[in-house]
């Protein structure tokens, strides 16, 4: 009588041959579904962001008016390899900061 319970709750040889396989497989799918997930979801757009920054200060050019991450707001006098020099304030004040340092670069207006 308990060795028919055995038999009916794991099932056939053949299944339990196959079980192992198996198992290793549910026990590996949630971490693969998370890493798929965290990829998705956090590392490619990370990385999308990152691009669009790094092709942002390539691009920078004299007279883009630019924001640092400091907030300070003014104009590209100067671009020397890795150092930007920004004229702000009414005075034209020269600052000069790192290119990694400049947040955003301003849309152009265009004139009519």
């Amino acid at each position: 009588m308990f060795s028919d319970l055995v038999v009916y709750a794991t099932g056939t040889a053949e299944e339990a041959a196959a079980s192992p396989t198996a198992a290793l497989i549910a026990n590996f799918l949630p971490f693969i579904v998370l890493i798929v997930f965290f990829w998705l979801i956090i590392i490619r757009p990370q990385k999308k962001r990152d691009k669009q920054v790094r092709e942002m200060l390539a691009a920078l050019k004299v007279g883009d008016d630019v924001t640092t991450i400091g907030g300070i707001v003014g104009k590209v006098a100067k671009i020397k390899d890795d150092q930007v020099t920004i004229e702000t304030g009414a005075d034209k004040t020269k600052l000069v900061f790192e290119r990694r340092a400049i947040a955003t670069v301003a849309p152009k207006k265009i004139e009519e």
